[in-house]
């Protein structure tokens, strides 16, 4: 999984450069690819890639990407990427679509080097059912990155359904999970899918 957020610059330009991504559909190993617009922090753009192995992502990288991107140059004056592999679904079956959400909410957990295997351990069994059995939640992911890094990103159908589960359960699940004990911090956004950027 890619994860990709741009501070923006000019929000037409990048836009329409952002479609130019369809090129994608042509590479192997790509599944997916979706993204949008912030809501806490205008201007800025956060983008989600999915490859079945980091070999094709590699190849991808080193061959046709620079010619794609060439679209977008100065329409952006910031880009931040992280990579992360795939550890468990959100909800069972997870596919990388993005033509049926409304939202995304991204979260980026620092975990204390010693509570790795606690903090996976809670996702899979106090946060995924949670998750997964609220209503509008389409799918998600949890997958880690360097080091102690981890991200969960969690499909919605809309924001209403988000701000329900939000309100309801997530200080609930984070005292049960014991969410404080884990991490050192936890960063994140809440993302408008433009669903002209789905590739």
């Amino acid at each position: 999984m890619k994860w990709i957020r741009c501070g923006v610059l000019d929000r037409a330009r990048f836009d329409q450069g952002q479609r130019g991504w369809a090129a994608l559909r042509s590479q192997p190993g790509f599944r997916g690819q979706g993204g949008g617009w912030s809501r806490a922090q205008p201007g800025v753009a956060h983008l989600f890639a999915f490859w079945d192995e980091r070999g094709s992502y590699d190849a991808f990288m080193a061959g046709p990407h620079d010619g794609i991107a060439a679209a977008q140059e100065g329409t952006f004056e910031m880009l931040a990427v992280r990579l992360f592999e795939h550890r468990l679904d959100v909800k069972v079956g997870f596919e990388p679509r993005f033509d049926d959400v409304d939202l995304l909410r991204v979260a980026l957990c620092k975990v204390r080097p010693d509570r790795i295997d606690h903090f996976t351990s809670m996702q899979e069994r106090v946060w995924n059912p949670a998750m997964a059995g609220s209503p509008g939640m389409l799918r998600g992911v949890f997958g880690q990155g360097t080091g102690s890094d981890f991200l969960v990103l969690s499909m919605w159908d809309s924001a209403t359904e988000h701000g329900k589960y939000r309100e309801g359960s997530v200080a609930r699940l984070s005292d049960r999970a014991e969410l404080d004990s884990d991490v050192l911090s936890v960063a994140g956004d809440v993302v408008d899918v433009m669903q002209a950027w789905t590739v």
